[in-house]
């Protein structure tokens, strides 16, 4: 097996759900309960169809596939009213906030491109403002207008990226993610990513990213040319 050769980068695009926030299993908690409401249950294959996929296609995908009586705005409506108390208390996960301090120390411009709407970035992360200060800008995928297709699309990276000062070429910048459909995301926009991949997804799975982790604590920065970690600091356990 030939040796993987990273390309320098100067910008840092995040994912948030799965990558940054720790709500997959609050998500799969909710779409199961959902789903048992109307008899049915909710198969890991189609779990991982959804990853990293915008709201409403995800509506649309699960009413599709289990044939449930709703429309897409009830399914979401009904998401919310589950998960409100949840996402509210949603933590990081591991590795993130050392990371960003990291990054933030070093003056490495840094965003998210998130197939959440608005309201809903602002549900997982309200209580999280201070760490999320670090970030330039936010696309938010389900309601920013400029994002006509999401993800596995590479809109939404290409959009994050040309709103960084001076518009960085698409190749100096590179994206954490944990969803096969953003990993196919951020490749068609012609960016490096490194995947951070959900604990069920099989490993077949994760073949096309760049660079697999178990946790953004094993991220070696300078891979990249990015600034080495201080090897004094410590990592979050």
């Amino acid at each position: 097996m030939s040796t993987p050769v990273f390309k320098p980068v100067t910008h840092v695009i995040f994912d948030l759900d799965g990558t940054l926030l720790d709500t997959e299993q609050i998500h799969k908690k909710t779409y199961t309960k959902i789903a048992n409401d109307f008899g049915k249950e909710f198969p890991d294959d189609l779990r991982l169809q959804i990853l990293g996929k915008q709201e409403m296609d995800v509506a649309k995908l699960i009413i599709s596939t289990l044939q449930l009586n709703l429309t897409p705005e009830e399914l979401l409506e009904k998401a919310r009213i589950i998960e409100e108390n949840e996402l509210k208390n949603v933590k990081l996960m591991n590795g993130v906030e050392d990371l960003l301090n990291h990054l933030c120390q070093h003056k490495i411009p840094m965003a998210i491109a998130t197939s959440s709407s608005e309201d809903g970035f602002r549900m997982k992360t309200n209580h999280l403002k201070n760490i999320f200060t670090v970030f330039h800008h936010v696309v938010t995928g389900s309601s920013d207008p400029e994002v006509k297709n999401g993800k596995p699309a590479p809109d939404i990276f290409k959009i994050c990226a040309s709103r960084f000062p001076g518009s960085p070429a698409n190749c100096k910048c590179m994206v954490f993610e944990d969803s096969p459909n953003g990993v196919t995301a951020a490749l068609a926009a012609g960016m490096q990513v490194v995947m951070v991949p959900d604990r069920m997804l099989p490993r077949e799975f994760t073949a096309n990213a760049t660079c697999v982790l178990d946790s953004l604590e094993d991220f070696c920065p300078e891979m990249f040319s990015l600034p080495p970690r201080d090897s004094s600091g410590s990592r979050s356990s």
